[in-house]
């Protein structure tokens, strides 16, 4: 991923962050002349290996199982908050153009896969407690536990070891303090989730006059 030094963030914990908050992934497998990409809900496993390990599964009948089967190098890439950000916003804005405000981090690594019954139950086990923890009333794969287990055929299971990550953070760091604290203004102002989220991000770099903490 093409990122210039000042939007570059290497802080492991930063990164893993962005993807527990959005951990709907695209995974990308090149193999046999082909690009093969499917879009997956992913766990991460911060504690296995330096930098953590990926869990994930996907129907059977996907023809990227074949891909990920023969271990090829997979991306796995996870999209944070992004906005769009106005010259109006900046102190000159005749001297400006328009830009996009945005957070992704891309992880680098060869998939394992498993058909094992127990391995998958725990796969998916781990998935549905994570997002299950804001539900009123918890959904527990124990629930159905039969019905899951007649399931399993048609699915295939995989870990990816992180081999490599990549964050980019662009949040206005090559801007005047003058023009951030006009984004900060600006951003405080939607009401949109994804901005809210951004504007939480960037007011950990700079005070409300655009000044670096």
């Amino acid at each position: 991923m093409y990122t210039p030094s000042l939007f570059q963030n290497d802080d492991l914990k930063a990164q893993h962050a962005v993807i527990r908050r959005h951990p709907f992934g695209l995974l990308i497998t090149p193999h046999g002349g082909e690009l093969f990409t499917t879009h997956l809900p992913f766990h991460l496993d911060p504690a296995r290996g330096a930098q953590g390990t990926l869990e994930a599964h996907l129907a059977r009948v996907n023809p990227h199982c074949a891909a990920l089967e023969a271990g090829a190098a997979s991306l796995v890439v996870f999209k944070g908050p992004d906005g769009y950000v106005s010259p109006r916003w900046y102190a000159e804005p005749a001297m400006n153009v328009p830009t996009w405000n945005y957070v992704a981090v891309h992880v680098h690594g060869r998939p394992v896969t498993t058909e094992d019954p127990a391995t998958l139950l725990e796969y998916i086990g781990r998935l549905t407690d994570e997002h299950e923890a804001y539900i009123e009333r918890p959904w527990r794969i124990a629930e159905a536990q039969a019905h899951a287990k007649r399931l399993l055929p048609q699915i295939l299971g995989f870990e990816l070891p992180i081999q490599k990550l990549e964050g980019k953070f662009k949040l206005s760091q090559n801007r005047s303090a003058a023009d951030r604290a006009g984004v900060l203004r600006e951003f405080a102002k939607s009401r949109d989730s994804g901005i809210q989220e951004m504007l939480e991000l960037m007011r950990g770099l700079y005070r409300e006059d655009g000044s670096v903490r």
